[in-house]
């Protein structure tokens, strides 16, 4: 068996997240460089370029947070003029109780790494220290979110396109299954796990702000619920067809569908005094092709819809 060889892949993000790292360390270095100084940045920086702009700013509010409360626990144990390493434990101490009495869900890494910092560095300035770290660091979050938000950010419309339209062939794989002409019922788990994945894919979609084409945005968040709908309502139709041991008979419209569409209908049983399980079979196969249609045309698809399928769906409904 051949092994799959992993690629070396550069991603858009981990190059927006370079730039905003090294234009930060630039910004940072006019003002007078440290490491220090650069190391929040930097972190600043990182902190921000995330996949969309709800993670973007819970994490540049994270990092800002973390900052803030862990100059002020530093500075008031440095008032206190503890042993540092007895002043480093109680301020964690702080620091996480604090976290957690106001309910904060962020991480307390931050807070406590500042802590560390002001507590175990010799003749330090700690007001002026704190405030400088405020400063870098959110001069790496600023420019991180500026990269993020205005230049290439994550655009996954195109993943929903193609979960979509990879639903929709699953649609036919499944009608092809369900009338192969053996007593295999076909179930619908890999469609589930499709609409699973478009949910997923629209939440991300939805969480992002896309500045310079916010009006685009919520065009396609609308047309991409309005798939959602339409998905489930196909799930639920294939569902029902797939609890019965066996299909009923398809009548020649549904037939003659499906065989547009590329199915291959190995099922040759003849339609002669339809029986109730013909007429439900039939309804449900009717449906699933009428949605199967509008889920493509609410995509912005409806070129790829046949014009003759589409006539005679209307007609019979």
């Amino acid at each position: 068996m051949r092994k799959k060889r992993s690629r070396l892949h550069i991603g858009w993000r981990t190059l927006k997240t370079t730039a905003a790292i090294i234009l930060s360390m630039i910004i940072v270095d006019f003002f007078g460089a440290t490491s220090s100084k650069l190391i929040f940045a930097m972190l600043g920086a990182m902190a921000a370029v995330q996949p969309t702009f709800k993670e973007s700013l819970e994490a540049c509010i994270a990092q800002i947070v973390g900052v803030v409360f862990g100059g002020v626990v530093g500075v008031l144990l440095l008032a206190l003029d503890l042993p540092s390493l007895v002043a480093t434990g109680i301020g964690i101490i702080l620091v996480i109780t604090l976290y957690n009495a106001l309910r904060i869900t962020y991480s307390p890494v931050n807070a406590s790494f500042i802590v560390v910092l002001l507590c175990t560095t010799p003749d330090i300035q700690p007001i002026t220290y704190a405030l400088g770290r405020i400063w870098d660091t959110a001069i790496g979050l600023g420019v991180g979110m500026l990269i993020n938000t205005l230049i290439f950010p994550y655009d996954n419309s195109r993943m929903i396109h193609d979960t979509v339209e990879s639903l929709e062939k699953e649609v036919i794989h499944f009608l092809e299954a369900l009338f192969d002409g053996d007593d295999v019922v076909p179930d619908t788990d890999k469609a589930m796990r499709k609409i699973g994945d478009m949910q997923r894919q629209l939440k991300i979609f939805e969480n992002q702000r896309l500045v310079r084409h916010l009006k685009q945005q919520n065009l396609k968040i609308e047309e991409f619920r309005i798939c959602e709908g339409k998905a489930r309502e196909l799930l639920a139709r294939m569902v029902v067809l797939s609890e019965v041991k066996k299909p009923g008979r398809l009548n020649e419209k549904n037939r003659a569908r499906l065989r547009e569409l590329g199915a291959d209908i190995r099922d040759q049983r003849v339609l002669d005094n339809p029986t109730d399980l013909d007429v439900v079979t039939n309804y449900h196969v009717t449906q699933i092709l009428r949605l199967r249609r509008d889920l493509m045309a609410a995509l912005g698809r409806e070129e790829r819809i046949n014009s003759g399928e589409t006539e005679a769906v209307e007609a019979e409904e």
